[in-house]
């Protein structure tokens, strides 16, 4: 008796067939697969981002460090002017997002880190973070500047935050890295990046290597969060510019 045709290995071409479709559909979402996996055995996982915090505007943007959909920081500037006295006020902040156990690295000032700083367990962390304000009247007279990331006015370029914050109760550190214009002050996140081990200390800069993982932002965890992932071209309005 002659036996059937070999149905079983037509039905998994079919199956690899639609399995290969639902990748194609899943990477042009922004999600990979393959990412996700990796990113659960990397010891550091690095986001790059140009998410861009104009001069005369107020706009806020999350980051979600781990991508797990979760709002860890939350990255902002605030504008305010008076036309009727001509006076103004700038202020550049990066805060944990309400009560997540987030912190950043310094004192009074958030610390402008260069690269290559170890942030982890035996630094100081706090609540704080305010990383450049100034205020004045008109163009530039009477103007007062505070902050470490001000810099006396002129700005600080490619300098990282030192940051810890946890996951399922345990804790984590990690950095980003920002510009702040001089003056009045435009801000730009550049990228951002976490130590997947609990309490080990993470190397601010470090973007390659074998332990290093790097993730668009339009990852499964950007895309859990719904509207409040905003894509790193534009911002979320929270106020009038002038």
């Amino acid at each position: 008796m002659k036996r059937p045709g070999r149905v079983p290995s037509h039905l998994c071409e079919s199956l690899h067939k639609r399995l290969n479709a639902y990748a194609l559909a899943a990477s042009a979402a922004g999600v990979s697969t393959l990412a996700l996996s990796q990113a659960s055995q990397a010891k550091i996982v690095y986001t790059p981002a140009h998410v861009v915090l104009h001069a005369r505007s107020s706009a806020h943007y999350y980051i979600d460090l781990n991508h797990d959909g979760v709002k860890d920081f939350t990255f902002s500037h605030g504008y305010f002017y008076s036309a009727t006295s001509a006076f103004w006020g700038s202020i550049v902040q990066m805060q944990p997002y309400k009560s997540n156990g987030g912190r950043i690295m310094g004192g009074g000032y958030p610390m402008a880190l260069p690269k290559g700083i170890k942030v982890g367990p035996s630094d100081r962390f706090s609540h704080y973070g305010i990383m450049a304000w100034a205020r004045g009247t008109g163009r530039s007279q009477n103007t007062m500047f505070a902050g470490s990331w001000a810099n006396d006015g002129k700005g600080t370029q490619n300098r990282y935050l030192g940051l810890s914050f946890t996951i399922k109760g345990k804790t984590h550190y990690g950095w980003a890295r920002l510009n702040v214009s001089k003056f009045r002050f435009a801000a730009t996140l550049t990228g951002y990046a976490y130590e997947t081990v609990p309490n080990k200390a993470i190397i601010t800069g470090k973007t390659k290597g074998p332990d290093v993982i790097t993730m668009q932002p339009a990852t499964l965890g950007h895309l859990a969060a719904g509207a409040s992932a905003i894509p790193a071209w534009r911002t979320e309005p929270a106020g009038g510019t002038h």
